[in-house]
């Protein structure tokens, strides 16, 4: 399995920010904008909740594991390898959605002066940050889930 790239995730969220603020222009000179919902950053938040409170639970696991507590509960790879892709997929999601919203928000900071329309930014600016934190915790979670590295795997000599 592959590691996040923090280039392909900012690539993605510059890619999604142009073309929504691009749609955004396009969009509005034809008629009226569809509304940023209040709903997106609080979606977004729930999401890095969770993902950070699994990080943290199977931190504590792996803690008690490695310390060979009697009454340490086992960490199934199987389960961590899916919390791995739920965070990897959480995060490109969130990429792109920050990307769309923040697109949108720098759009719209140039009608704040309209009240629904600086709330539509502010609710942008939301999903952004959101977002960002989806994509903090899902990099936690990955850190967290990683394996130890072999040392005697580098450490092989051949012989002449």
């Amino acid at each position: 399995m592959k590691q996040l790239r923090l280039g392909v995730l900012a690539g993605l969220f510059v890619a999604a920010g142009v073309l929504s603020w691009g749609g955004a222009r396009l969009w509005d000179s034809l008629g009226t904008l569809p509304s940023v919902p209040l709903a997106a950053p609080i979606v977004l938040a729930v999401i890095a909740v969770v993902l950070t409170a699994t990080a943290l639970s199977l931190r504590a696991r792996l803690r008690a594991q490695r310390e060979r507590r009697p009454d340490a509960k086992g960490v199934e790879p199987l389960m961590a390898a899916r919390a791995v892709v739920f965070g990897q997929a959480s995060a490109l999601v969130a990429a792109l959605v920050s990307g769309m919203y923040g697109g949108t928000g720098v759009f719209l900071l140039a009608f704040l002066d309209v009240p629904a329309r600086r709330d539509q930014a502010i609710y942008a600016g939301f999903s952004v940050v959101a977002g960002i934190a989806v994509i903090a915790a899902a990099f936690f979670l990955e850190r967290v889930c990683k394996l130890p590295e072999d040392d005697d795997e580098g450490t092989a000599t051949t012989s002449a």
